[in-house]
């Protein structure tokens, strides 16, 4: 019975890679999801800017997961499973925009005056 220590070796280092990949990462996500708690819950920032701090960690938490955990940016072919993941951020985009967009023109069109609560056409006597 032989063994083949080359491939065993490869193995183990691909192993040891992506665990050293998936610690980094997950010690990454930490810092990104307490960094603004910490801002938010001690008042450091006010307004808008604070605002604009939260969506900035979330940005670079997205990359964080996608470069650490899906392994997305390491592999060079095939490049289909980087287009259905953008694929996949274009369709969550239309899908929140239009919410938003929906919203947005339901309660414009709700809270305006209803031809009912309105004196329009009311002649007084």
């Amino acid at each position: 019975m032989t063994h083949s220590f080359p491939v065993i070796d490869e193995k183990l280092e691909a192993s040891r890679k992506a665990l050293q990949s998936y610690v980094t990462g997950f010690i990454f996500s930490l810092l990104l999801t307490i960094a603004p708690y910490y801002l938010v819950t001690r008042h450091l920032l006010g307004g808008w800017s604070v605002l604009a701090a939260v969506i900035f960690f979330a940005v670079v938490q997205l990359l964080v997961q996608v470069v650490f955990f899906l392994h997305l940016p390491a592999k060079t072919k095939p490049y289909w499973n980087l287009i259905v993941f953008f694929f996949t951020l274009l369709i969550v985009s239309f899908l929140v925009v239009g919410s938003l967009w929906i919203m947005y023109h339901l309660n414009y069109n709700m809270m305006g005056v209803s031809p009912f609560n309105s004196n329009e056409g009311y002649i007084p006597q």
